[in-house]
């Protein structure tokens, strides 16, 4: 599964955010440089977080972004229904019903295939959340990420 650019740049903005959550603000400038994202860029991103209600902005010379809500009670597959316009997986099924269209039933019988699919990917990666991102990538970058097989 391919996430798009913009979604990428928010889980690292979210992470830098994530492992800075006991510390406050963050100010923009902060993540933009250690993430390497354009700031205009993720000055739009750090909107929709807002409006998503994922992060708290706070403007001044002191201003900058914090999460609003501990990294632990931010699941990833929350991130994906704000981010990448994924369905809810508690949206219901959709309907369908027999048509005397061929190509009305083609369409539902994708539909309910992909929304049965997203479901069980939902369902996968329920337990993950944006702790459990910052904490893999803490463990990357102290070197002790390397989970290389060197048996013959």
């Amino acid at each position: 599964m391919k996430l798009t650019s913009r979604t990428e740049y928010a889980l690292q903005a979210l992470i830098t955010l994530g492992e800075r959550f006991e510390t406050g603000i963050t100010p923009i400038q902060a993540i933009a440089d250690e993430q390497k994202i354009p700031k205009r860029f993720l000055e739009q991103i750090l909107n929709d977080l807002r409006a998503g209600g994922f992060v708290e902005s706070r403007r001044g010379v002191s201003g900058g972004y914090r999460l609003a809500r501990p990294p632990k009670d931010i699941l990833f597959s929350e991130l994906l229904v704000l981010l990448e316009n994924f369905p809810s997986p508690a949206s219901p099924l959709p309907s369908s019903s027999p048509s005397s269209s061929p190509a009305e039933n083609s369409q539902s019988a994708i539909q309910e295939t992909v929304h049965k699919m997203l479901r069980a990917l939902f369902h996968s990666i329920e337990p993950i959340s944006l702790e459990t991102l910052c904490s893999r990538s803490a463990e990357l970058k102290s070197g002790q990420g390397n989970d290389t097989n060197y048996s013959i």
